[in-house]
């Protein structure tokens, strides 16, 4: 159980009223729940968890992501600490954390409110659930607000009132429903110095502390949003060795920059990229409609494919040794930069899910060991989208031939050469399936299965 240091322990005469728990928006700036918290209380304490129940179940002690969110903590204390105060962190569970702060023999005291914004994952939800369970016993407390989309919920629903299962009626009433109100930024600068003053606290629990190697200079994608790549952005998206993606998953993932900061940028420049944060918005309300969705087919009927259990040909794939260049680029790129292409990610989905018949599970779940910009909503909701079992799917016999999308989309093979660089010599590998063959095999699955034979 995570406990105080006598040096972290402020004086009483300096206890604040409330605690804002950043999670997936490590800023200072435009957060809804950090701006009321401090316009509501005379002094706040910022406060981190490294969530220990997240981060036991990462297998690889290399994760790219907790380097990530390591370096933004550390910024975040310099900030504070340059205001004269101080970021809280603590590696535990986020109860016994709340427990150790909060319970009978804390020498913490005087706190009257828990801040936060929302998060709309199922096991989030359960977490903060706890939390506020915890923390009403204490008379204390727990307000939560959005702030990691524009439209959340229930605010964009149909006539009927019932959740949006089809994107382009949805992005029809999103884009109807959203105003200047909507996109301003929370002035949070304004109130800085209702900040907690405090002497410098103790250092941050270290990588090696929570089972972590260090960061061995990765470099991560900067916040960068460029007129010229919104206005090429329709143009140029789906070619992969053009790289004219913004890179931004990775902060909306973990806040560090403001949805609606993004959205203000899109408007006007690319109605495209628009479009790919309203998908966004789209998969983060089907989650929270419909949790089953998680490890399970938005379509039951789709369960009932007789999916292949195939340990070699899924380790083949993940490892982007299949014999299709395109896919096999995409897998490569993925393991050494936690990247992947839009369009390859598609691609790639596609070929586990049709060409191989592997449950679409599995690829989610190899792309969330390995993604920097996991985020379990979008991914998903896209690979059920490529295995035609989501929502708002892709027919199941939309099957992407990995040859012709080459023709289509590298066609000078720039981006295959520099992830397969043995692609046309003798040491490539010949393709692990047949296309033609696979293509019939995956028809005839999915068609057996939905007709309930």
């Amino acid at each position: 159980m995570p406990t105080m240091t006598k040096k972290e322990t402020p004086s009483k005469d300096h206890i604040s009223k409330a605690l804002y728990w950043m999670r997936r928006d490590l800023r200072l700036e435009d957060s809804a729940a950090l701006f009321y918290a401090l316009k509501e209380n005379e002094n706040v304490v910022p406060l981190f968890i490294f969530d220990s129940e997240i981060l036991m179940r990462l297998q690889n002690h290399d994760d790219r992501r907790v380097w990530f969110i390591f370096e933004q903590v550390k910024m975040l204390k310099s900030k504070l600490q340059e205001q004269g105060s101080d970021l809280w962190i603590y590696f535990g569970k986020p109860l016994d954390v709340f427990e150790a702060l909060l319970g009978k023999s804390s020498s913490v005291a005087g706190f009257t409110a828990v801040y936060c914004n929302h998060d709309y994952e199922p096991q989030a939800i359960d977490r903060d659930k706890a939390v506020q369970d915890f923390l009403a016993n204490k008379k204390i407390s727990f307000k939560t607000f959005k702030d990691q989309v524009v439209f959340e919920k229930n605010e964009v629903l149909t006539d009927a009132q019932k959740p949006y299962t089809v994107y382009t009626p949805y992005k029809k009433k999103w884009l109807n429903s959203l105003s200047e109100f909507y996109l301003k930024s929370y002035p949070c600068e304004r109130y800085f110095h209702r900040f907690l003053k405090t002497e410098p606290l103790s250092q941050v629990p270290t990588l090696e502390q929570m089972g972590f190697n260090p960061n061995r200079g990765f470099k991560f994608p900067e916040i960068k949003v460029e007129s010229k790549m919104l206005i090429n952005y329709a143009e140029k998206r789906d070619f992969p060795a053009l790289d004219a993606t913004s890179h931004l998953g990775l902060h909306l993932r973990f806040g560090t920059v403001s949805v609606r900061e993004l959205v203000r940028a899109a408007r006007g420049r690319s109605d495209v990229w628009l479009s790919e944060l309203i998908w966004r918005e789209f998969f983060m309300q089907i989650l929270f409609h419909f949790p089953h969705v998680e490890k399970s087919s938005f379509r039951p009927d789709y369960e009932k494919i007789k999916w292949r259990d195939a340990p070699e040909d899924f380790k083949k794939w993940a490892a982007g040794q299949t014999g299709y260049p395109l896919v096999d680029a995409g897998m490569r790129e993925l393991l050494q930069t936690g990247h992947m292409h839009n369009r390859v990610r598609m691609l790639t989905a596609s070929f586990l899910t049709k060409h191989l018949l592997i449950h679409w599970h599995r690829g989610e779940r190899h792309f969330a060991a390995h993604l920097l910009d996991y985020d379990l909503a979008a991914n998903n909701g896209n690979w059920q989208w490529a295995a035609g079992t989501g929502c708002d799917a892709a027919p199941y016999f939309r099957i992407f031939n990995p040859t012709t999308q080459i023709e289509k989309f590298d066609s000078q093979m720039s981006y295959i050469k520099k992830w397969v660089p043995e692609f046309g010599t003798a040491k490539y590998i010949q393709p692990m399936v047949d296309h033609v063959e696979a293509r019939e095999r995956c028809l005839s699955a999915f068609s057996l299965a939905l007709k309930g034979k």
